[in-house]
């Protein structure tokens, strides 16, 4: 969970926090009131008065959303957490909004799940469901879905006001409704911190307890403590000192994962920093290495020092942040979801009555790399198939030289999936031009240089980016092996991209804000030759 200004010190942050919960009413935020009903989308899909309302990433139907939390596959069914604001576009009075999926791609709404009050508002969390009811919230015969959560205490909370705190809710009814423990927090620091939050629960078997994950993000260190039920804590052990600093570090998770083609193990920890990412603003970072039921140890980490390109992102654009895996997803390899926003302007983009959207959900496979152990990015199987069935697929062979060609009305879309092969036999660069205007060559701009293997995602003419100086222009990423062939996965949505780099060495994911008239698309080819082949399938 993220103040809205990272660089503020910490006595503003408690200032701030402060006036965010006096602001309620305390008619309408009276402790016990039941949860804030918020009607279900229905299928909403982008139109002329609500253009870049996205198709296949979850958003809510109005009002301010950021972090995931809560992420968890139960009966069927994919439950998404996340910080809910629902009494406005912008953050403050930090709730637990709650949406649910079948597929990953298409998401109901349901009603807030827990929401801010006077004396604490709901911070960044997890759900572990408690099938041996360890905890004893639930019973044999009805275990409970257990949430840990952060705590952000105001007036006449428990706790200093502005500190921060980890407790603990339950639902017995598949997390349809929920309930607070009583004895909250059930984990607090000794003097208390108002930087101490975002718990994330991770199963260590040789231990058999849970382990949990926790920063103090001001100070750049993730701390590791261990429980068999939830409710009791015992700390283990401070992770620090490697790696991009930036000015706060958030939502670590500790995943164990196989090693790709071996019977390797290795645990790895992935960590929001921000601001201090490698497109500037918020970032997505990680480490692999060994835990051993107390610390984790990073190997061939960057040093603190060290240029940002050294260390190991997550995604090479600006708007992937505090993405977590969701429990329990089915399948062996860990399920993402993240906020596809950046703190240095997500409070400005021009979107209403809604503002804030999930990334598309992504897995992850862990290979070693030419240096050290790396991670790839897929679509998570699940959204895939559904993408894959959602419209007929188009496809296109050309070749351009030294110019720039239509792709005609096929692949003229505000939304598609498009599949993209590049063979650049004397060409110096390549690309496509996505929502491009009638009038302009103006579009979102991603392209391929054939001498330095980078892959760019140039968003500087692809829409409306007036509304902050700091709504960086493009992003780039160099591929492992650099050649004249090159293969991307793009995800084009009404208002967001995603482009896989081959293979999933790499992601840039990156939000723009078109006009509803730019529809176009084409291909480009510069100094030479390229040959295309494009296959598109439009959501």
């Amino acid at each position: 969970m993220t103040f809205p200004n990272p660089k503020l010190s910490r006595r503003h942050l408690l200032a701030a926090s402060a006036a965010v919960v006096v602001a309620f009413s305390a008619a309408s935020c009276t402790r016990g009131e039941s949860p804030t009903p918020v009607p279900t989308p229905g299928g909403h899909r982008p139109s002329p008065s609500d253009p870049w309302r996205p198709v296949a990433h979850l958003t809510a139907e109005k009002n301010w959303l950021n972090d995931p939390n809560g992420l968890v596959y139960h009966a069927g069914t994919y439950h998404a957490f996340y910080q809910y604001n629902p009494r406005g576009n912008s953050w403050g009075n930090m709730s637990w909004g709650h949406s649910t999926s079948q597929d990953l791609v298409h998401w109901e709404q349901q009603p807030v799940a827990m929401e801010a009050s006077l004396e604490e508002e709901v911070f960044s969390g997890c759900i572990v469901m408690d099938k041996d009811n360890a905890s004893g919230l639930g019973s044999a015969e009805t275990p409970p879905m257990v949430a840990i959560y952060t705590s952000a205490y105001g007036k006449n909370g428990p706790l200093p006001q502005g500190s921060q705190a980890q407790s603990v809710a339950f639902s017995l009814d598949d997390g349809t409704t929920w309930k607070k423990y009583q004895g909250n927090p059930v984990l607090n620091l000794a003097p208390t911190n108002n930087n101490f939050r975002d718990p994330k629960i991770t199963w260590y078997e040789p231990g058999h307890y849970w382990v949990m994950t926790t920063v103090v993000a001001d100070a750049q260190v993730v701390k590791l403590f261990k429980s068999t039920d939830l409710l009791h804590w015992e700390y283990l052990s401070d992770f620090s000192g490697v790696g991009a600093q930036g000015g706060l570090w958030e939502v670590p998770e500790l995943l164990h994962m196989d090693v790709a083609d071996s019977t390797t193990k290795k645990w790895v920890m992935l960590l929001s920093i921000n601001p201090g990412g490698i497109a500037g603003g918020s970032g997505m970072q990680y480490f692999v290495g060994e835990f051993d039921g107390t610390r984790f140890t990073a190997e061939n980490a960057a040093a603190t020092d060290a240029p940002l390109n050294e260390s190991q992102w997550l995604d090479h654009g600006a708007d992937y942040y505090a993405a977590n895996s969701i429990s329990g997803a089915p399948g062996d390899k860990p399920v993402l979801l993240g906020w596809m926003g950046n703190w240095d302007y997500a409070q400005d983009v021009p979107t209403t009555p809604w503002r804030g959207s999930m990334a598309i959900p992504r897995e992850l496979t862990l290979v070693r790399g030419a240096k050290r152990l790396e991670l790839r990015s897929a679509i998570a199987r699940v959204a895939h198939e559904t993408l894959n069935h959602s419209g007929e697929v188009k496809s296109k062979n050309l070749t351009v030289g030294s110019s720039t060609m239509d792709l005609g009305p096929d692949f003229s879309g505000r939304t598609q999936v498009i599949e993209l092969d590049m063979d650049l036999t004397s060409a110096r660069e390549a690309g496509v031009l996505l929502r491009q205007s009638s009038a302009s060559k103006d579009g979102l701009r991603i392209s391929y240089n054939r001498e330095s293997g980078g892959i760019r995602v140039d968003r500087s003419k692809a829409g409306t980016s007036n509304f902050s100086e700091k709504f960086s222009p493009f992003h780039e990423v160099a591929v492992p092996s650099p050649g004249s062939k090159v293969h991307l996965t793009i995800l084009l949505d009404s208002s967001s991209v995603e482009v896989f780099a081959p293979v999933g060495t790499a992601v840039i994911s990156d939000t723009f804000f078109p006009d509803w008239d730019n529809t176009g698309a084409s291909a480009f080819s510069i100094e030479g030759e390229t040959d295309f082949t494009v296959q598109s399938r439009s959501l």
